[in-house]
């Protein structure tokens, strides 16, 4: 198929969709990749488009700004490059040009920069609660029955992928399950004020209107990384309260549907490259992105990142949204 075919049949998927391709500036595809998603995610557009910061505060290097900016401008056909400014404002906050980025890693940088360029520091706290995931760590002393509890929270939830086949929910169960430290593992016990044989995990506190999924599939060991494509399965759709079975007023607060609605995929070993599956909110159909070029694209077609033997495309990140929220954030869009 010849460029200037590809290039037209990407536009009219892009008039179609309001999914649109981005240019792969010096190793740009993990960043474009991120950005299909945030633009797909209209609750953030909407929380930046609130945002008015003074003529005075305009600055070529502030990442909400050059972020709102990007998602503006990739609403519009006639910008022929809407990421141009972003990528020129990240590499200047230190996520470079020239190099393969992680990006799991750089989600959180943009949202970490986010939170300390903003002016409005009540609407950087909601884009921030956006994806915040609350939880309380938990550490039973297995003698004297102290639980010394720690609040945190996560802005993607960091899941353990096994070198088998594994399942999105079996893998959101094994992150929950409660682990023993015993021997060389014990955890210092404050009644007991010495180490002690402990039970440790995590508990829900609040789940978010975008749940954010990391799947880590890359291991570090003996100098070097390498990359599991273990086949995980995730499905379209799943609530929370059916993975998680905790007492009643935790299983309350776990009642929350969610649709997926992204998919970033890594393909190659441990350096390669990024595409993304974006679910359309204006058509409700999967459109693939792969840098400039944009096609529709099925569940099925999503499915394949998996994983699995000789399969190198392979889910990296999930994006879910609370059901309901998308008839809401559709007319907004």
């Amino acid at each position: 198929m010849g460029m200037s075919l590809r290039r037209s049949i990407s536009l009219d998927v892009s008039r179609v969709s309001g999914v649109r391709g981005l240019f792969n500036y010096n190793l740009s595809c993990c960043v474009n990749a991120l950005l299909q998603s945030f633009s797909a995610t209209t609750e953030l557009f909407d929380l930046l488009n609130r945002w008015q910061p003074s003529a005075e505060s305009e600055c070529p290097h502030n990442i909400p700004q050059q972020l709102k900016r990007a998602l503006h401008a990739m609403r519009d056909p006639q910008q022929p490059a809407p990421h141009r400014d972003f990528l020129d404002c990240l590499h200047y906050n230190y996520i470079l040009r020239c190099i393969e980025h992680d990006a799991d890693e750089v989600f959180h940088a943009i949202l970490n920069l986010i939170q300390q360029q903003m002016s409005d520091l009540s609407l950087a706290a909601e884009i921030k609660n956006l994806y915040k995931i609350t939880m309380e760590g938990q550490i039973h002393c297995l003698e004297c029955a102290y639980v010394h509890c720690v609040s945190t929270f996560f802005l993607s939830l960091p899941l353990h992928v096994s070198e088998d086949k594994n399942t999105l929910e079996d893998c959101i169960r094994s992150f929950f399950a409660v682990q023993k430290l015993e021997h060389s593992e014990k955890f210092f016990c404050d009644r007991c004020e010495e180490k002690k044989p402990t039970a440790q995990g995590f508990k829900i506190v609040s789940l978010p209107s975008i749940l954010c999924i990391h799947l880590k599939r890359f291991r570090s060991g003996s100098g070097f990384a390498r990359k599991l494509f273990c086949e995980v399965t995730f499905p379209e759709s799943f609530n929370m309260a059916d993975i998680l079975k905790e007492e009643k007023s935790t299983q309350e607060m776990l009642v929350r549907s969610y649709n997926l609605f992204a998919v970033i995929v890594h393909s190659g070993f441990t350096f390669g490259h990024y595409t993304a599956y974006i679910r359309s909110m204006q058509d409700q159909m999967w459109y693939f992105t792969n840098d400039s070029q944009v096609y529709q694209a099925s569940w099925k077609e999503v499915q394949q990142t998996y994983g699995g033997r000789l399969k190198y495309n392979t889910a990296y990140m999930l994006l879910y949204r609370t059901v309901g929220t998308e008839t809401e954030q559709g007319t907004s869009s």
